[in-house]
């Protein structure tokens, strides 16, 4: 089973945080979702989303993918911390999933994991980040190698539905989005 950790930053995006959460859970798929600091954190909205562990505590836990939810301040937070950026670093390095979306692309920029890429993100947030070689693109989802981004709180469904296809394969993402009734 593939394991994924989502990272919760103060002011992230509850939308993304809680769809990405759910769908990948409804795929099978182990998440663990791990806050910055301990104890429980407020959305960028007010909703107060209780973390299945601190940060430091699963740093040296082996997972397949990191999923950075976007909102704002929550991704500034994000790319802030060395850990995050650390960790973005050596599962890259691994050859393992990095995904965001919104705000939270600006992460994977500033951890050098957009460089001759093609992504996507909320307008306006990759603007002023130099990132060599990073074709950017308008679609609701982007995957190029094992880096996943999206654009934005309507994205979302569609964000976990490619991760799921991206650890479980399509079959598996057909089943999860035909629960879901989108049609």
């Amino acid at each position: 089973m593939a394991k994924v950790l989502v990272p919760l930053a103060e002011g992230c995006e509850e939308l993304e945080a809680v769809t990405i959460i759910d769908l990948l859970r409804r795929a099978g798929i182990e998440v663990v979702t791990a806050g910055l600091q301990p104890g429980i954190v407020k959305a960028s909205r007010g909703t107060r989303l209780m973390p299945d562990a601190v940060l430091d505590d699963v740093l040296r836990d082996d997972f397949d993918m990191i999923v950075l939810p976007g909102g704002m301040p929550g991704a500034q937070h994000l790319k802030e911390d060395p850990r995050i950026i650390g960790l973005l670093k050596k599962m890259a390095e691994q050859g393992k999933y990095t995904a965001a979306i919104c705000a939270a692309p600006m992460v994977l920029a500033e951890a050098g994991l957009l460089a001759g890429k093609r992504a996507t993100s909320y307008p306006g947030s990759l603007d002023r980040i130099e990132v060599p070689g990073m074709a950017y693109l308008k679609d609701a989802v982007v995957r190029d190698g094992e880096v996943l981004t999206s654009r934005g709180p309507g994205t979302a469904m569609d964000f976990a539905l490619a991760l799921i296809e991206a650890l479980s394969g399509k079959a598996r993402r057909d089943e999860v989005e035909a629960g879901l009734v989108r049609s």
